[in-house]
């Protein structure tokens, strides 16, 4: 089963958990892969105290595929080799507001985001054109 987690900035770094699961799953870390191997050590806790107890595990949570969603925060943290002025000129925004979500301190409507998205997804599209 493929779990969804998201992955936020928090007012102490950045936090990731499960949203499609029963058992909510939780990590904390000052950086978005100190959360990510928080919440995957609490998946690997939760599967160590099920084997303890001689029950079962519960079918949503049998060899989960974690498929991860970002806050805009978030996806610089992880993705810190981007260029965030860079980016931002490219899918057309100042990159003094780009700035801004990087560190969480602006709201960033739905239609933003979505654009930060696509901008995304043409650049990996670019990348997966390319041969060396």
């Amino acid at each position: 089963m493929k779990a969804l987690v998201i992955i936020e900035r928090d007012k102490n770094g950045f936090g990731a958990y499960t949203d499609n699961t029963s058992t909510v799953l939780h990590g904390d870390g000052k950086t978005v892969e100190e959360a990510k191997a928080d919440m995957l050590a609490c998946y690997q806790e939760l599967l160590d105290m099920y084997a303890e107890d001689g029950e079962s595990v519960p079918d949503d949570l049998v060899d989960l595929e974690f498929e991860y969603k970002y806050d805009i925060s978030a996806m610089f943290n992880a993705f810190d080799f981007l260029n965030i002025s860079k980016f931002a000129k490219r899918v057309g925004i100042s990159p003094g507001l780009m700035r801004h979500y990087k560190v969480g301190d602006t709201y960033i409507s739905a239609k933003q985001a979505h654009k930060i998205q696509e901008g995304l997804h043409e650049i990996a599209r670019e990348f997966l054109s390319v041969s060396l």
